[in-house]
């Protein structure tokens, strides 16, 4: 799931602390926040291996690059990821590995997609609620990816908690889905991913990882704050159609 940190935190970050916090008022938040933050990971750092510790601070790091809305967001989440892809097989986490590959490959999109589009203006999109459509889809989807791979992983590797594993891939990748789609709910399901993923992190002592994905529970829930406000915002100043001008 990490790879999403540089992919859909950067969407509200910094929308989130701009409203909030003004001026010095937001550096100053950003920095005790940050420093809060790396004091908790040195602290679970100990109980952890480098490895592991790498990843999880290359991952905080990107997270505050994401809030700056930093372009080098990209390569710290592209490092973290990679360092992911190796864990997550060492602890027999094949499905979530698999995830981590396809986060890959979207983290090289956005940095190449920001490189691009840098210099253009805000291009943002309207938020939308979540249809009857999409909810049948996104349970079907999810309820058939968990029982295929996680039938699989137990069968065929020595995959450990092969139907859990399976069942947080699968909603990540409708939550990205419906990121992608502007589509408000896609905070809640992340919200709920990330607290089945720090109990998964847990079982397999991964200490600092089921730490970091508690920060996520926070970001992922600031999201939906943000996202929500904006559509609210939207109801009540609707864009003019073609029809309407």
């Amino acid at each position: 799931m990490f790879g999403l940190l540089s992919g859909r935190y950067v969407h509200v970050l910094p929308d989130f602390f701009a409203q909030k916090f003004g001026g010095h008022s937001l550096h100053l938040t950003m920095l005790i926040t940050w420093d809060s933050i790396m004091h908790g990971t040195v602290v679970f750092l100990k109980h952890t291996g480098w490895l592991e510790g790498c990843g999880v601070i290359t991952g905080l790091i990107c997270v505050w690059l994401a809030a700056r809305n930093h372009l080098l967001n990209w390569p710290f989440a592209i490092i973290s990821v990679s360092i992911y892809i190796f864990i997550c097989f060492r602890s027999k986490l094949y499905a979530d590995m698999g995830l981590q590959f396809y986060f890959l490959l979207m983290n090289i999109y956005g940095w190449y997609f920001w490189l691009k589009k840098r210099n253009d203006g805000d291009k943002s999109m309207p938020v939308h609620q979540i249809s009857n459509r999409d909810i049948r889809f996104s349970v079907l989807a999810v309820l058939a990816f968990t029982l295929i791979a996680g039938y699989l992983l137990k069968t065929h590797t020595d995959a450990k908690l092969p139907f859990m594993d399976s069942f947080c891939t699968g909603c990540s990748l409708v939550a990205q889905w419906l990121l992608a789609r502007r589509v408000l709910q896609n905070w809640l399901i992340w919200v709920a991913v990330d607290i089945l993923y720090t109990g998964v992190y847990l079982s397999r002592e991964l200490y600092a990882t089921a730490f970091m994905y508690l920060i996520y529970i926070g970001i992922a829930w600031m999201g939906y704050i943000q996202w929500k406000k904006s559509f609210l915002l939207q109801q009540e100043n609707p864009e003019p159609t073609p029809e309407t001008q």
